[in-house]
């Protein structure tokens, strides 16, 4: 296995070759605008430095925006879940995608893993371990040199003037930043919250119950029982810590009689669902989500086969929760047909919300911001409540607006999350997707800024006058200072 520092040395260095053959990032070129009372303006503030956030960054400092920002709440290298809320042992990806690549080979996570370990290692690999690919985003983070603080939180957006008011916390104390676009990469956990199911008694939280994208003390689990709630991905990784971690017996309720088969998902990870999904007409965006929907993805067999190993596990097909509530210093739940089952804590593995009434930071735009709902209406017997709650974005991950006359201010604001699955495709939920989602999202947004910067764009290409002729015979002074000269 090579030297990690020198490997990592050298390839920093073929990443910094491969940035100047393509010439990147370009120099800032949009015009500097200031405040009301003459505070500067960033064009692009980014809230999360996780895998979206980063590539969302690094996107548009490759269109030239440079003036940007990129902030995450959690301390440097918690950003995202990969160690510190995701129970599975490794992604659920292969290995093979790129990652956070933006078409440049070097950025890949291969090339970084190649450099770090060996190209032996690399072909030993089997999937890519949670901890290597925190690492390989930090690596990307440091490497391209993009502008980011950790410990800061947004708390709200307030639009003002024309551009938008991030009031932001840090050290406890509040400030103001202002800018022309916000961008939401606050990942799956940023949509909108925990998807409890209906009965779910909030008392139960913090000390007998937790969802499945929050921190959970698991070594306080020893010896006890635990009830799961979900038959996806996170429920079986949580169902096979908690006894990794000492439980005593895991029970998994699942309210479907037989686990979904197949990935429908990874049948639609490629170009032509990536490039095209924006495009479709709603009717059939509508018919596709509400298929992929019903059918849902079946956990990883590796996920399944390490719960099944382990003693203590069982798990209760068709057997829906009704409802979950505090009996003393257990949880009782009731399993309908007046059977019941009981448990020292539960753990709900049932995903997240997509609700923007229910985000922070535009909650109390959330009455002014169109809905799929508002949008369109599926024929009868297609009618999806879950799907109707997401945002109907614009082309660029850009917020729209129920009426016209709220449209300006919410067209900054851009959510690059899986709030956006239903509008623009999987293109900000998962891995395969991200450099495209990226991609798209830089290109939209510089567009916007050009446009909003036309007249400063004249003023500097009127006053462009580098002379082409000097030195010929043709060459005419007063012509190239931009004077009358020969037509």
């Amino acid at each position: 296995m090579p030297d990690h520092a020198e490997g990592l040395a050298a390839h920093a260095a073929c990443v910094a070759r491969d940035l100047n053959l393509l010439g990147l990032p370009p120099a800032n070129w949009p015009a500097t605008l200031t405040g009301p009372a003459g505070e500067p303006v960033l064009d692009v503030l980014v809230i999360g430095a996780g895998m979206y956030g980063l590539a969302a960054t690094a996107a548009l400092s490759f269109k030239g925006v440079r003036n940007i920002r990129m902030l995450d709440r959690a301390p440097a290298g918690q950003e995202g879940p990969w160690v510190t809320t995701a129970r599975m042992q490794t992604l659920r990806s292969p290995k093979h995608l790129p990652g956070v690549a933006l078409g440049i080979p070097s950025l890949t996570f291969r090339a970084w893993y190649e450099a770090r370990s060996g190209t032996a290692a690399w072909e030993r690999l089997y999937k890519i371990p949670n901890a290597d690919w925190q690492d390989y985003l930090l690596w990307l983070r440091a490497v391209l040199r993009l502008p980011a603080a950790n410990g800061v939180a947004l708390r709200r957006v307030e639009p003002r003037e024309g551009l938008l008011a991030a009031v932001l916390e840090e050290g406890g104390a509040e400030r103001v930043q202002l800018c022309r676009h916000l961008v939401l990469a606050t990942g799956r956990a940023g949509t909108g919250g925990p998807a409890r199911p209906a009965g779910m008694d909030p008392a139960l939280w913090p000390d007998l119950a937790a969802d499945g994208g929050a921190p959970i003390d698991v070594a306080a689990l020893r010896g006890r029982r635990i009830a799961v709630i979900g038959g996806g991905p996170t429920a079986w990784d949580h169902a096979a810590t908690a006894l990794e971690q000492g439980a005593a017996r895991v029970d998994m309720y699942v309210r479907r009689k037989v686990l979904p088969q197949v990935n429908k998902g990874r049948g639609s990870a490629h170009p032509g669902f990536f490039e095209g999904w924006a495009g479709l007409p709603p009717e059939e965006k509508w018919r596709i989500l509400a298929y992929m929907q019903d059918l849902q993805a079946p956990p990883p067999h590796e996920s399944v086969h390490r719960a099944l190993r382990l003693p203590g596990f069982a798990i209760h097909l068709g057997t829906p929760v009704l409802g979950a509530r505090r009996d003393g210093a257990a949880v009782r739940l009731d399993l309908g047909e007046g059977w019941a089952a009981e448990a020292d804590f539960l753990i709900l593995g049932t995903g997240y919300a997509v609700d923007p009434g229910a985000m922070p930071e535009i909650a109390a735009l959330a009455p002014r911001i169109a809905r799929w709902s508002d949008r369109y209406r599926p024929p009868p017997g297609l009618e999806r409540p879950d799907l109707a709650a997401f945002p109907w974005l614009g082309e660029g991950f850009e917020l729209t607006a129920r009426e016209p006359i709220d449209a300006a201010p919410l067209a900054r604001i851009h959510l690059f999350s899986h709030a956006a699955f239903a509008s623009l495709g999987a293109i900000a939920s998962d891995i395969p997707g991200v450099s495209v989602g990226a991609e798209r999202l830089a290109h939209r947004i510089a567009a916007r800024l050009f446009a909003e910067d036309i007249a400063v764009m004249r003023a500097r290409l009127e006053a462009f006058a580098e002379p082409e002729l000097q030195g010929t015979p043709f060459f005419d002074a007063a012509l190239a200072a931009g004077g009358k000269g020969a037509p």
